[in-house]
């Protein structure tokens, strides 16, 4: 058999279509896992911006509970934001955000408290930014500026003010260093607080 012209074609024919069926289940069960680990990081960020849930300190499974059980999907009653609701009260928002950063795309959740003012936390769940610079948007030492700030009226909530400057209600520091991450952020910050704003109506109600 193996003298016959076709067999070096068949034969080829067989092993490529074993190796890619192999190949094809393996990139299925592949894509299986990653897309439950971007579903786990985006659940992280929320549970990590809102008050009281806790986040880094928290195991996946522990992750995973607290965002079914206590976080609701997003509706037109909380212009299009996730929600942390107790006792049957809104306690508050966590609006999705995204967006072209300095090297590839930013995303990530900032907490609003249900004033609608004050703003509960920020994490992120993807990005590609220089370590070191860029990168050090995710660390605690950028992001815990972020607690406590008053979202100001207009068309920049927040607004980022360059490395040691003074700093108001609604101002946090950029990363010292990377000057292109930074106005970028702070674009995808108020582009996302802006569009659910406008959701919830001017008084923050919905529309």
């Amino acid at each position: 058999m193996r003298e016959k012209k076709w067999f070096p074609i068949g034969y080829m024919f067989v092993v490529s279509a074993f190796f890619s069926s192999i190949i094809i289940a393996f990139a299925r069960v592949t894509q299986v896992r990653v897309e439950a680990n971007e579903k786990l990081a985006f659940e992280r960020a929320v549970v990590t911006a809102l008050p009281e849930l806790g986040g880094a300190e928290l195991t996946n499974a522990q992750v995973h509970q607290r965002f079914i059980e206590q976080v609701s999907e997003p509706d037109p009653s909380s212009g299009g934001a996730y929600a942390l609701k107790q006792g049957g009260q809104v306690v508050a928002y966590a609006v999705p955000m995204s967006g072209q950063g300095f090297w590839a795309p930013i995303a990530g959740v900032i907490g609003v408290a249900a004033d609608k003012q004050t703003v509960t936390g920020i994490a992120f769940y993807q990005q590609n930014e220089t370590p070191g610079l860029g990168a050090e948007i995710t660390k605690p030492a950028f992001r815990n500026q972020f607690k406590g700030k008053q979202l100001a009226s207009g068309d920049k909530p927040i607004d980022m003010k360059r490395p040691g400057a003074e700093l108001g209600a609604s101002d946090v520091h950029a990363v010292t260093g990377a000057t292109q991450t930074s106005t970028r952020l702070e674009r995808i910050i108020n582009e996302a607080l802006r569009s659910w704003r406008s959701k919830m109506g001017q008084e923050g109600q919905p529309s």
